[in-house]
């Protein structure tokens, strides 16, 4: 169901079960090879491909194209909310839908600069509600619910990373009209130089010595469209696996069901 093309009696007769989710990306550059809606675009794939499969029990917002990515700034188009800015937007979100009365409520992310501040306002709205015992509040980026560098050998990555192998894939797969030209791009590492430490960074920082950046992190040269499509595949049929248990939650427990849990 999608939340923009019901009436408020229509989605007040959802409350307070259904689950409500918030796509939430960005508009940021993505090399010299990709467009600023990349993020956008593949998590609003993810999710128009899960919306049918689930279409009478999840309600789905409008994606959030505003995303936290400050880091990007140097880049010509980005557009960014600043990290507390992004925190208490999202937070007034949940602030939303809790006053309506949802109590399941996932952020399903699709930008990496979301992820820290996305994280924190839901466990601040947490706080808040302290004595209730009867909401499940989530954050979590769209390839959280996959592992797809397991089931085929000819990924070079291992992970995703940015304007890289498997977002190159994924955009030849859906709007390969967008993709400037990219096999001869370099690969660049996508790691923060000091493991373990979390490094804080700018992408123009993040560059061999002496050399430029072009704005993606991993190895694009590497990307095909049917890789793209068994990436969007795995991340779809994760998405939707784990949607199916936020439904099955019981309203109060900590833990799914048994029967239900991963692995």
């Amino acid at each position: 169901m999608n939340l923009a093309e019901l009436t408020h009696p229509e989605i007040a007769r959802l409350i307070p079960h259904t689950p409500v989710v918030v796509p939430v990306a960005a508009m940021e550059q993505h090399g010299v090879h990709l467009p600023l809606a990349t993020d956008s675009m593949l998590l609003g794939e993810v999710v128009r491909r899960v919306e049918p499969r689930l279409h009478a029990e999840v309600l789905f917002a409008p994606l959030l194209w505003l995303g936290n990515s400050h880091h990007h700034l140097e880049y010509a188009g980005t557009l960014s909310a600043a990290p507390r800015t992004y925190l208490d937007l999202v937070s007034d979100l949940l602030d939303n839908l809790l006053g309506h009365g949802f109590r399941r409520i996932l952020f399903l992310n699709g930008h990496g600069g979301n992820i820290t501040p996305g994280r924190q306002a839901i466990f601040e709205t947490r706080q808040k509600h302290r004595a209730r015992t009867d909401l499940l509040l989530l954050f979590a980026s769209y390839w959280d619910f996959a592992r797809p560098e397991q089931g085929r050998g000819d990924l070079v990555q291992s992970a995703v990373g940015h304007a890289c192998e498997w977002e190159t894939s994924m955009m030849l797969a859906i709007r390969p009209d967008l993709v400037k030209p990219f096999a001869s791009l370099e690969p660049r590492d996508v790691g923060y130089g000091f493991e373990p430490a979390y490094r804080g960074w700018i992408t123009q920082e993040r560059r061999p010595r002496g050399g430029d950046a072009p704005g993606h992190l991993g190895d694009p040269a590497r990307a095909s469209a049917e890789k793209g499509e068994y990436l969007l595949g795995c991340y779809a049929d994760g998405m939707e696996a784990f949607l199916r248990r936020v439904v099955a939650w019981d309203g109060h427990s900590w833990e799914w069901p048994v029967a239900d849990r991963p692995g």
